[in-house]
C-alpha cells in the first residue's frame, strides 16, 4: 500500500505575491489561446523555445524532441503534456534524475514546473517518498495535475518563475534554471573519481594525476610490479621444464 502524499505547509516566498510588473519573458503576455483559435508557427516556436529553456536551461538540436513539437504543433497535445513528455524525456533522465538524490531532483523539477523553491525539508521529504515509491512519471503527473500548477499555468501556459522580479526593486532573482546547477558537487566529484569512458583522451605522465588515479600505482610503479610477474613467470616456466625433462630422463 502506498504511503499518502504528506501536507506541506506553505512558507512566504515571493511565489505567493501576486506581481503588478508589466509582463516578461517569466510571465505571459496574454492569455492562452482557448481551443478552437489557431496559433501561427512563429508564436508556436517561441513558446517550444521558452519550454526548452525552462526545462533544459538548453537545447541543443540532438535533445529536441521532434515528435512531441510535431504533435504540439498539430494540436494533438496541450502545452502539458509537452511539458511532461520533457520531464520523461532520455536527455532529462540522463542529466538530471541520475545525478541528483531524490531531495535534489525535488527542487530541480519544483523550480522548473511550478515556477518557486520548494517549501522547505518537509516538502522535499513529502515529494521524495513518492519518487522512491512509485517513480519518476507518478512524480511528474503529480505536479502538473496539482491545484497550483493548473490555476497558474493551466494546459496550455509554458511554466515560468512567477514573481522574480517584485515592485520596489530594480534587480529581480536569477532564473532557477540559471541558479540550479543539474548536479550537485557529491555528483560532481563522483564522477570525478571514474575511469573515462572508451574514446577519451588517456592521462599524459608527467601531467597532474586526475581523481580517478589518485588511489592507483604510478606508471612507475606498475612496470615494475609486471616486470616482477614476468619474470617470476619465466623462472616458474624454466623450472617446470627442468622437472618435467628430469623425470623422462629417468
Amino acid at each position: 500500500m502506498a504511503l499518502p502524499l504528506l501536507d506541506v505547509k506553505p512558507t512566504a516566498l515571493n511565489a505567493r505575491v501576486r506581481n503588478f510588473m508589466p509582463a516578461t519573458e517569466e510571465s505571459p503576455p496574454k492569455p492562452p489561446l482557448t481551443l478552437g483559435q489557431v496559433q501561427d508557427a512563429a508564436s508556436m516556436d517561441v513558446q517550444i523555445d521558452q519550454a526548452y529553456r525552462q526545462i533544459f536551461f538548453h537545447a541543443f538540436r540532438c535533445d529536441r524532441e521532434p515528435v512531441l513539437e510535431s504533435q504540439l504543433r498539430s494540436g494533438q497535445i496541450r502545452m502539458r503534456d509537452f511539458i511532461r513528455g520533457l520531464l520523461l524525456s532520455d536527455k532529462f533522465r540522463r542529466d538530471f534524475y541520475r545525478c541528483n538524490s531524490n531531495y535534489r531532483l525535488v527542487e530541480q523539477v519544483v523550480g522548473r514546473v511550478l515556477g518557486r523553491p520548494v517549501y522547505g525539508d518537509q516538502e522535499r521529504i513529502a515529494w521524495s517518498i513518492l519518487i522512491a515509491e512509485q517513480g519518476l512519471p507518478a512524480f511528474v503527473d503529480a505536479l502538473l495535475g496539482s491545484e497550483e500548477y493548473l490555476v497558474h499555468f493551466g494546459d496550455d501556459l509554458v511554466p515560468f518563475q512567477r514573481s522574480r522580479t517584485l515592485a520596489g526593486r530594480a534587480i529581480g532573482e536569477r532564473p532557477f534554471n540559471q541558479q540550479a546547477p543539474r548536479y550537485g558537487a557529491d555528483w560532481r566529484d563522483t564522477h570525478a573519481r571514474r575511469a573515462p569512458s572508451a574514446g577519451a583522451s588517456p592521462w599524459v605522465p608527467g601531467t597532474p594525476r586526475p581523481a580517478w588515479l589518485r588511489d592507483q600505482p604510478t606508471p612507475a610503479v606498475q612496470t615494475v610490479w609486471l616486470g616482477a610477474i614476468a619474470a617470476g613467470a619465466v623462472i616458474l616456466s624454466v623450472f617446470g621444464l627442468i622437472t618435467v625433462a628430469a623425470m623422462l630422463s629417468t
